[in-house]
């Protein structure tokens, strides 16, 4: 299953509350999935697909090692995508934080902040082939 984007961006959120992106801070009992999030896209623009973000969300969230990994790693992939997954949409950092989410023809992903002119011209459509989608809200209002 492909649980990939292509040629698609991702718009900040309708009741987005933020002007700017912000970097999503960690708790003190440790390591928050958006932070996860904004840290592996943000350092690695175009280096991930929404599958392998996700993935290496989990890994680090869990505390998976490496030497697991190395051991179990197709049936730890295989069993975390074999429930259903809300796709990066719904996550805060368009819903939250600020930051639209461009997919390349190839579906990798980069963050780009809502102030940028880079992102008034994706999410204004004025990229040939791009499809725009908007963040999930967070109320229903």
């Amino acid at each position: 299953m492909d649980w990939n984007y292509y040629n698609t961006f991702i718009t900040v959120s309708a009741d987005c509350l933020v002007e700017i992106g912000t970097m999503p801070p960690d708790k003190k009992s440790g390591r928050t999935k958006p932070s996860l999030e904004y840290e592996l896209a943000a350092e690695h623009p175009y280096r991930y697909t929404q599958e392998e973000l996700m993935f290496e969300v989990h890994v680090r969230h869990q505390g998976i090692s490496q030497e697991e990994l190395a051991e179990r790693g197709e049936t730890i992939r295989s069993a975390f995508f074999s429930k259903p997954k809300a796709c990066l949409r719904a996550s805060m950092l368009p819903k939250k934080y600020g930051w639209g989410i461009h997919f390349d023809e190839a579906g990798k992903l980069a963050l780009i902040p809502k102030e940028s002119a880079e992102y008034q011209q994706f999410a204004e459509g004025k990229r040939e082939n791009l499809k725009v989608v908007a963040g999930m809200r967070s109320s229903k209002k």
